[in-house]
Order: C-alpha cells, then structure tokens, then sequence
C-alpha cells in the first residue's frame, strides 16, 4: 500500500491551511514557488495580461496579500480602471495549482513611506520617475533610473476566491470563497 506524499490535500480544512503556508513561504523564501507567481489584469485594450511579480506579504487570517510595483507601471493603469486581479502559482514539488481572485487597492505615498523606508537601496531603483516601465527605448540599456518615492506602490490583494488544484496520486480540485468564511467545496479536477 503506498502512502499519499500530500496528506494535506486529502480534507478542506487542511488543503486550506496548506495554500496559505505555501503562500506564506513565498514571502520569506526566494527559492519557494509562490515568491514569484503570475499576476493577471485586464489591460486597456480589453485583453489579458500577465506579468511575473514577487509577494511581498500574505496574511491568511485576513485574507491578503501584497506586491509592490512602480506606480507608472501599466497595471497600476489597469488596475485603475479594473481593480480585479487574478494571481496565479505553480508549485511543482507540491504538485498544485493555486489560482486566487482578489480586489486589488493601490496604495502610494504617505500611505506606503514605511515600506518604502524599509526597501533596501539597490532595490529602490526598481521604482523611478525617470523612466517609465514599458516606455520604447532606442537600445537595450538606454535609460537611467533614480529611485524616488513618489514612483512606488503597494497593491493590497483582497482574496475573493482560491481554486486549488492538486495533482497527486488523486487528483483533487477545491474553491474556498471569502464569501462563506473559506469553508470550501470540492470540485472535479
């Protein structure tokens, strides 16, 4: 008889619990998958894009996450005028798909200057009002970046939804909504 690897997946309060400890780990682990998970919009053309970001925060009990980013980015624009966001992880070791549904709040300025103060400096360049993300340049390494302050921002995902897909020796699909306080429900994978 062979023994699940993931026992974790097996009942919904479990398989709940372990997303936000992969997602957790994400934020204090560079080498976790969930350090880097893809986050989608809806762009002004109507069409969907997607981009790498890194978590910053995850917080389980209140149903958060958070990324930082350069407030001249195209997303902020995006999520502008749409403030729905979809965030997707891929853990391969675990084997699970992780999709999230969130609300996504901007925040910048005064809002976010202890943030901002804890940034270390080589990675304050990232956010700079001297060169716009995206903007066409005429060689590769034609742009200068200053960082500055007023260029960053935090975005505040409020889960809505979880799907979570796991494919182990069973495979085994479930959604957890804020709605119903996370209790969860199985659904065909």
């Amino acid at each position: 008889m062979t023994t699940d690897p993931h026992p974790w997946a097996a009942e919904l309060g479990s398989l709940h619990a372990h997303l936000w400890a992969r997602l957790s780990r994400g934020v204090h682990d560079r080498h976790a998958p969930a350090r880097h998970p893809t986050l989608a919009t809806v762009g002004a053309d109507g069409l969907p894009q997607a981009r790498t970001v890194v978590l910053r925060a995850a917080d389980a009990r209140a149903g958060t996450l958070h990324l930082y980013t350069d407030r001249q980015s195209a997303k902020v624009a995006e999520l502008q005028a749409n403030p729905l966001a979809a965030l997707h992880v891929w853990d391969a070791s675990a084997h699970l798909q992780i999709r999230i549904e969130a609300q996504v709040t901007i925040h910048t300025g005064a809002d976010v200057a202890n943030t901002w103060a804890r940034i270390p400096e080589p990675s304050r360049y990232a956010y700079s009002s001297t060169a716009t993300p995206g903007r066409p340049i005429p060689e590769a390494l034609a742009y200068a970046k200053t960082p500055d302050p007023a260029s960053f921002a935090l975005l505040c995902l409020t889960v809505r939804a979880i799907d979570a897909l796991h494919l182990g020796p069973d495979h085994r699909r479930a959604r957890f909504e804020r709605a119903d306080d996370w209790t969860g429900q199985w659904l065909v994978p």
